[in-house]
């Protein structure tokens, strides 16, 4: 199951000199969540990290990078991104406004670059697994490289 071709994430963290691993798995179209990823990779679901897009009634559409196991709270991401009202946007939406599908949404190397919020429990691992852009395939990296590279802002958004 090894793929050839690197991400756009990959990529982009190799021109930043940034270290990481690529891990890949089995996808099962039924379930692209977070705590699957997780169990597949043999690593705690808090340590694994989705990439939700959601949009602000002042900012425009931003990320929030959360743990797996975790909702999003919507009223901390507002707080920390400026906005009075943060909703998450339409699955049908993703797509277009990322390069991304459902279940391979990476916060590196979108279409566009948005303003990312990454819950500040990342900054407990030394590495966190998030999407390479595809699905069934994970980056592990050092979370204070991930902020640095897309210039995320920590934030208490997760519950």
């Amino acid at each position: 199951m090894k793929r050839t071709a690197k991400t756009n994430a990959a990529r982009i963290l190799d021109a930043a000199g940034v270290s990481y691993e690529l891990r890949e798995f089995p996808v099962d179209e039924s379930d692209l969540s977070a705590p699957h990823a997780a169990e597949a990779l043999g690593l705690p679901p808090h340590q694994v990290f989705k990439t939700l897009v959601a949009r602000g009634d002042r900012t425009g559409v931003l990320l929030a990078i959360i743990p797996g196991d975790t909702e999003l709270n919507l009223k901390a991401l507002a707080a920390a991104s400026g906005n009075r009202k943060v909703e998450l946007v339409a699955v049908k939406e993703v797509l277009g406004l990322t390069g991304y599908i459902r279940g391979g949404v990476s916060p590196i190397g979108g279409k566009k670059s948005y303003p990312a919020y990454l819950d500040h429990t990342a900054i407990g691992w030394d590495r966190i697994a998030l999407s390479a852009g595809v699905r069934g395939c994970q980056l592990l990296l050092n979370p204070e490289d991930l902020a640095r590279v897309i210039g995320a802002t920590l934030a208490e958004i997760g519950r």
